[in-house]
């Protein structure tokens, strides 16, 4: 008897493990949200939405860029964000649109990743949007298992709703209502896209949308909107395969080699293809490097570009005039910035390194009458005397470009791989027409203007010397 009633104790408890098992994965397949481990790029792109009111994750294919569209609009809907999150909210039930190329690709891409596969009942609930908070998914007409709308509970108590709506549908299905948010997965038309914002005019927060997409039609009307950010309610996230975690190396480069050799910028690395071409078509793997201490016999020089509406910026060279190599170690790029406030982390990369800058620091300016070069100057930087000139002559800008690239292809043109910023512009100066697309090109200037003056680069506190060997050395003192 002992021995029977001990069998049916395990047999009891094994019951009660494998139950345990079930509930877990119940509660995982139903609450999949809780899997939503953002990335930095995907961070930061929510954390926008707190101020900016249309937003573009412009990204390569199977970085995450749609599973961060989704985890969005099921916060939005539900009103249950997370802790880390630092974007926009809504604490009372609002409606939305997801919006898609085809009712196929929404049913198959962000309906699925939304509420799960609506072929089962079973499955309903395995999206992004909790099964608790789902209280009833309505089909549309005329393509199967396709949905027109989902109702959700929001944490407030109320219903929030979700309609799906497609771009081959046409303009005509984005008039009329009131919405109070937008997401469009894969690139809209440009008449689809100002209808949908259009939409949230009156709703809770404003206009308030968001993109995510890989740029695979280049450089059209809406990716120049935020390539060029046609005003301040605009912004631009561009996510890599370098950005994501969930390839190893090998995998990443295996990924990159399938796809044929014109798309690979665009689909490994969310960049469009440019106009008529890009300035730099420099695989970003040639230059790029990984930071190391700057030895103290490498000479240093910075480039100062001027701005207030558009962002002013400042980037650091480290010249090894042994190799000829330059290394942009870092740089700074802020809008609205006074010649003060600019100087405070300037200087903090020394106070001694000179700084080249453009034409343009002649300008007086209106409050004080005084040259932009010399605000900066008793701003505390060791401005040069003249402004940057190549050392032939002249400040042409093409020669400039020139000097660069041809840097690049001989491996004399290296960048930090921690400078983000630099190389999210890099990616995006390109020419139109055959002329230079001037926006977003703050770093690549201020680049441009020290190098026509490393001539004049220096280290600090330096004197010539002879070595036992009749050779020369810089010694620091």
């Amino acid at each position: 008897m002992p021995s029977s009633l001990s069998s049916k104790s395990k047999l009891a408890a094994k019951r009660e493990y494998l139950e345990l098992l079930e509930e877990k994965a119940r509660r995982i397949k139903f609450n999949f949200i809780r899997q939503y481990a953002p990335y930095k790029k995907q961070l930061e792109f929510h954390a926008l939405g707190l101020r900016i009111a249309e937003r573009c994750l412009m990204a390569g294919n199977q970085l995450g860029k749609t599973f961060s569209g989704a985890a969005e609009a099921a916060y939005h809907a539900t009103g249950d964000y997370p802790d880390w999150w630092e974007g926009e909210r809504f604490d009372k039930p609002n409606v939305g649109w997801v919006c898609g190329v085809s009712g196929e690709s929404i049913r198959d891409s962000t309906q699925k990743l939304l509420v799960g596969r609506v072929q089962s009942a079973d499955d309903i609930g395995s999206g992004m949007i909790p099964k608790d908070n789902i209280i009833e998914v309505v089909r549309a007409l005329g393509i199967k298992d396709l949905l027109d709308h989902v109702k959700v509970k929001h944490k407030s108590g109320g219903t929030s709703l979700i309609f799906f709506k497609s771009y081959e549908k046409g303009r005509a299905k984005f008039q009329a209502e009131t919405i109070d948010w937008v997401w469009f997965d894969e690139e809209p038309p440009e008449d689809i896209y100002t209808e949908g914002l259009t939409r949230t005019n009156k709703g809770q927060k404003g206009q308030f949308s968001w993109l995510t997409y890989t740029p695979l039609l280049g450089m059209s009307n809406v990716t120049m909107k935020f390539v060029q950010k046609d005003n301040d309610n605009k912004t631009l996230v561009n996510m890599t395969i370098d950005d994501v975690d969930h390839y190893t190396e090998a995998e990443k480069q295996q990924i990159i080699q399938s796809y044929p050799e014109h798309e690979r910028e665009a689909r490994a690395k969310g960049i469009p293809t440019l106009g008529s071409g890009r300035i730099f078509p420099i695989a970003e793997e040639k230059i790029s490097c990984e930071p190391f201490e700057i030895p103290k016999h490498y000479a240093q020089i910075n480039g100062l570009d001027f701005g207030w509406d558009h962002p002013q910026a400042c980037v650091n060279i480290a010249w090894d005039r042994d190799a000829d190599v330059v290394y942009i170690t870092k740089g700074y790029r802020a809008r609205e910035t006074t010649p003060e406030e600019a100087s405070i982390p300037i200087r903090k990369w020394g106070d001694w390194i000179p700084t080249a800058w453009p034409h343009d620091g002649y300008q007086h300016d209106k409050g004080s009458g005084k040259e932009l070069a010399s605000q900066y100057r008793d701003a505390g930087l060791n401005m040069l005397d003249e402004h940057a000139t190549h050392e032939e002559g002249g400040n042409g800008v093409e020669a400039g470009l020139m000097e660069m690239l041809d840097r690049m292809k001989s491996g004399r043109f290296k960048v930090f791989n921690t400078f983000n910023e630099w190389f999210e512009e890099f990616r995006l100066y390109h020419r139109k027409d055959g002329k230079i697309i001037k926006e977003r090109d703050d770093l690549m200037a201020a680049t441009r203007y020290a190098l026509m003056m490393i001539r004049y680069a220096d280290v600090e506190t330096s004197s010539f010397y002879d070595d036992d060997d009749g050779g020369s050395n810089w010694k620091v003192v």
